[in-house]
């Protein structure tokens, strides 16, 4: 019998309100009191965020502000994203769940071929490549230039981004596909030791990572992608997705951990 998650597609928001939505929706789906969840969510305003551990000290405050762009600090690992244009998707789901049970990097690799299934059914001709754990690659602040261990690419660019967090409730793992737009804004939101320190990176960005746009020489638009991915992860790992909406007490839950959590200093500027 096929399993059911629930399909959460949820309007454009900021960034705080964001990850207290994914981490309120782990916290239920850990309790069993809701289906595991896919969540297919965009930005706005566009918003830079840092991995659990890097350190705040990588952010130029004065460019964001100057952009309009916010900040959050993520509850996974891994480096700084700028959020804009791009689809976002979330995986929330409780330790035993067979799709993301095992190790890591055994649950990374059942969801990679989720989303490779994706971006093959959009155009793309994406691989999966392995690479180096990213704690071995020194302290590159951008996440599109350092490869993770299971790596979705285009003709050896980067083309997702996923970080995963695992809690005694459960598993998140949320990732990002850009969808279009100049991949190198986001060096304009962090420290660089000069102008040419950050052309060097932008020069990098490039080489090793790319958007759809780029690849397919057209713009494929948010729900499109969207409805390619919730099909993907049907197909993929053999599930029925029930189109639903956040329960109430994942909203109040949402809302407390956004005064108290992801819009807090303590939280944001806390490395």
């Amino acid at each position: 019998m096929t399993d059911q998650w629930r399909l959460l597609t949820t309007p454009p928001a900021r960034g705080a309100w964001n990850m207290a939505v994914d981490e309120a929706i782990l916290e239920s789906a850990g309790r069993g009191e809701s289906l595991p969840t896919l969540r297919l969510y965009a930005w706005n305003p566009a918003c830079l965020s840092l991995g659990y551990a890097q350190p705040f000290g990588d952010v130029n405050l004065p460019a964001l502000a100057a952009h309009g762009w916010e900040i959050v600090r993520r509850p996974t690992g891994g480096r700084a994203i700028l959020h804009t244009d791009e689809l976002t998707y979330s995986v929330t789901a409780p330790l035993d769940e067979p799709r993301v049970s095992g190790t890591i990097l055994e649950s990374y690799s059942r969801l990679a071929n989720a989303l490779i299934r994706a971006v093959r059914e959009l155009g793309l001709p994406v691989e999966m490549q392995e690479n180096e754990p990213v704690e071995k690659l020194g302290n590159n602040p951008v996440c599109f230039e350092v490869p993770s261990t299971y790596e979705i690419t285009v003709g050896g660019k980067k083309l997702i981004g996923s970080a995963q967090a695992r809690r005694k409730e459960g598993v998140l793992q949320h990732g990002s596909l850009p969808l279009y737009g100049d991949l190198t804004r986001i060096t304009q939101a962090l420290i660089f030791s000069d102008d040419s320190a950050r052309q060097r990176a932008a020069s990098r960005l490039l080489e090793r990572a790319t958007t759809v746009e780029t690849v397919l020489n057209r713009i494929i638009d948010w729900q499109t992608a969207a409805d390619t991915l919730a099909q993907a992860f049907e197909r993929q790992l053999d599930l029925e997705l029930i189109p639903a909406e956040l329960t109430a007490k994942e909203n109040a839950r949402a809302r407390e951990l956004l005064r108290e959590h992801y819009e807090h200093d303590g939280w944001t500027k806390r490395i």
